[in-house]
């Protein structure tokens, strides 16, 4: 995929306050500090299109991205261990809920796990709650680089196997360092949109 422009447009926590949705949209969601900027920057070979910070919980709205014009990419906010209140955690998990359920060009979730660590109860209750409604979504495991192939295969089967095998594609293992994954990612991408173009 060649990027030709990537811009931020906007921020929201409402649906009134969404983009008019007349493109196909790619969501980004992970636990906190998973690498979702990162993977989005890579791949629209940006540096700092989404903001990166190593403090966990930084994304605390729902971002939109236009990408080439004919899609945007949806930065939804980490949940999991971020240090904030149970307040604030409630009405994060509510806005990502509200805009999952309720926009309708919403063509694919990207769920991000970090290969090192065991999918969370967080994790798996997204997993869930995707399958449950039907939305199409591709793993992503990031930081492949922090290990070696051969551990990057373990982990990959292991991550498969505590899934469940559930219907989802994936797991696609990726590395924002070495852009490992990058092409893969984008094909799954294309693949999907251009069946989606012709039902």
């Amino acid at each position: 995929m060649k990027i030709t422009r990537a811009e931020f447009i906007k921020s929201a926590v409402l649906p009134s306050q969404y983009p008019p949705g007349t493109m196909p949209e790619i969501a980004f969601v992970g636990r906190s500090n998973v690498g979702k900027s990162s993977l989005i920057n890579t791949l629209v070979s940006r540096k700092n299109l989404a903001k990166t910070s190593n403090t966990p919980g930084r994304t605390q709205l729902i971002n939109f991205f236009t990408v080439n014009q004919n899609m945007l990419f949806v930065d939804l906010p980490g949940y999991g261990f971020a240090r904030v209140s149970q307040a604030i955690r409630k009405d994060w998990g509510e806005m990502i809920e509200t805009y999952l359920r309720q926009r309708q060009n919403l063509a694919m979730v990207i769920l991000i796990l970090d290969i090192r660590r065991d999918p969370g109860r967080d994790d798996l209750s997204l997993r869930d709650w995707l399958d449950n409604y039907r939305i199409p979504y591709l793993i992503v495991l990031t930081k492949a680089d922090k290990l070696s192939n051969n551990q990057a295969i373990v982990r990959r089967q292991a991550v498969l196997r505590l899934l469940q095998n559930s219907g989802f594609a994936g797991p696609i293992l990726f590395s924002a360092k070495t852009q490992k994954g990058k092409d893969e990612i984008w094909q799954a991408l294309d693949e999907h949109l251009s069946h989606l173009s012709h039902c």
